[in-house]
């Protein structure tokens, strides 16, 4: 939509970008873009991994210089020198990885670098009435006074959007939202948002959940390779169509036929409780070459459940079985040796050392293949690592450093690292969090393979369709308790969603 088209509506963009290019070195990332937004609209940015999506937010924001064109912000000149200058100039971003200081409150943080004052203090009370009131509107039921440290993902990413919104900024751009979220939490944060579009905020809505675009979006801008190849006046579209414009190539799918599981049981989980409560009595069994999804809302217990099957968490009783035998993990390398390993939810911040080369981060998951002397070989670190980045498709050179790498490539690399080791159980904590829909393809694509060879593979998502599209019978959880176990062709959304909210009263009101 241009200037004219928008003026034919009664509206003028707020913000404007003309001819926005951007380099680093002799690259260049950005070839001239193009766009606006108006008041009192959501403006979906999409894209793959690398298209440019978070280069142009972050110029938008401050923390990037372009290398050339022009931004208007409210009718004037815009070129924030830093992001301080744009949240001043009333311009917020909620970034996609999570930067809260782990070991200050929650209002704190809410708060920091703006700490509210009052007759020259720090007004403590006034910022914890604002943050709770901020984190309650989006469903966190926890005190503003607690620290952050311990909050899981979804509570942590739900504190970094009640930061931007007391920003009572006129744009703010939202990069990856609802990526951890579940769908009573995304429910909530899109109330927020058609609330903040009724009192004239612009929003740059960055999602690579496609179906919520079409909620939750008035237009969509698509780039890919640094370029603006789109842009659709609605985000009224079949999914295919925004992919395709996405990918630059047809899309006839996007979840791979599913592999009908074997007879044998692999693993087997009887009366299993959380030391710490997070769930309780929860039984099922997994078998060779399955793909067993478990759904339920943030806080159901489901990533507690995995990690204590890998041997994260302490469990305070019943019993994880592989092939009949009792093996209950006491700690992760009890699981790793028996043949089971994790994949986490936050591959940065569990499932990576990102200051670190990819080849020592495969090593360092198969140091008993690459050291077998008690020595490591550089040359079978080498040819190890070589082999099982050509094997899962890393896009990558071994002395890259892990940081370098796209969403999807780094998610690639810890599966790399622990897929190396040939295990019999696969437990996949949000596999495709924060990853563009390309990447989503490859991995469900692995996924695939794994079951065809007959390991179990156990996919914990928040992405409902994920879930039913890539699993052959999903377990359902509410608060801590299996609610029910669906078989592939009886799942639903309506059914799924019914089990999840089992004990959730109040759930829907609103």
């Amino acid at each position: 939509m241009n200037n004219a088209a928008m003026a034919s509506n009664g509206r003028s963009p707020i913000l404007s970008l003309r001819g926005i290019r951007k380099s680093f070195g002799p690259t260049e990332v950005l070839h001239g873009i193009d766009m606006d937004v108006c008041a009192g609209e959501v403006v979906a940015l999409l894209g793959e991994n690398g298209a440019g999506k978070s280069t142009v937010s972050n110029i938008i924001s401050g923390a990037v210089f372009p290398s050339s064109g022009e931004m208007t912000w409210q009718g004037a000149p815009y070129a924030p020198a830093n992001p301080r200058e744009a949240i001043d100039s009333g311009v917020g971003m909620i970034h996609q990885e999570l930067s809260l200081l782990p070991h200050v409150s929650i209002a704190e943080n809410v708060f920091v670098g703006r700490y509210l004052t009052k007759r020259g203090m720090v007004d403590r009370a006034e910022m914890e009435k604002r943050a709770q009131q901020g984190i309650g509107r989006l469903g966190l039921d926890v005190s503003a006074n607690r620290v952050v440290e311990g909050l899981s993902t979804a509570n942590q990413q739900l504190i970094e959007i009640a930061k931007a919104l007391t920003l009572n900024a006129k744009l703010l751009i939202l990069d990856e939202p609802t990526a951890a979220l579940g769908g009573e939490e995304t429910k909530l944060l899109f109330k927020q948002i058609e609330s903040l579009k009724s009192e004239g905020v612009g929003i740059i809505y960055i999602s690579h959940r496609l179906e919520e675009i079409k909620q939750i979006a008035d237009r969509i801008v698509v780039l890919r390779d640094g370029d603006k190849v789109q842009e659709f006046d609605s985000a009224d579209l079949p999914v295919r169509i925004i992919v395709e414009a996405m990918v630059g190539r047809s899309m006839d799918r996007m979840f791979p036929a599913i592999p009908t599981p074997g007879d044998e049981t692999v693993l087997a989980v009887t009366d299993l409780s959380s030391a710490g409560g997070a769930f309780s009595g929860v039984n099922f069994e997994v078998k060779k070459g399955e793909i067993f999804g478990i759904a339920g809302l943030v806080g159901a217990g489901r990533t507690d459940l995995v990690r204590a099957i890998a041997g994260a968490d302490p469990i305070s009783a019943g019993k994880v079985s592989l092939g009949g035998k009792d093996i209950t993990p006491r700690n992760p390398n009890d699981a790793i040796s028996k043949g089971i390993i994790l994949v986490p939810e936050d591959r940065k911040l569990q499932g990576l050392v990102l200051i670190h080369s990819i080849q020592d981060n495969i090593a360092y998951s198969n140091f008993d293949s690459v050291g077998k002397s008690g020595w490591i070989s550089g040359r079978l670190v080498r040819k190890f690592t070589d082999r099982n980045i050509d094997r899962f498709g890393v896009k990558g050179r071994g002395s890259q450093n892990a940081d370098e790498l796209s969403g999807g490539n780094q998610q690639k690399l810890v599966l790399a690292k622990w897929l190396a080791r040939d295990p019999r159980v696969v437990l996949l904590d949000e596999p495709t969090r924060g990853i563009d829909v390309g990447a989503r393809s490859s991995i469900y694509d692995l996924i695939v393979e794994l079951a065809q060879k007959g390991i179990a593979v156990i996919v914990v998502s928040s992405d409902l369709e994920e879930v039913m599209g890539v699993s052959n019978r999903i377990m359902v959880m509410s608060e801590g308790r299996r609610t029910g176990i669906l078989d592939r062709e009886e799942a639903n959304d309506v059914l799924v969603m019914e089990l999840a909210t089992a004990g959730h009263s109040t759930a829907f009101e609103s």
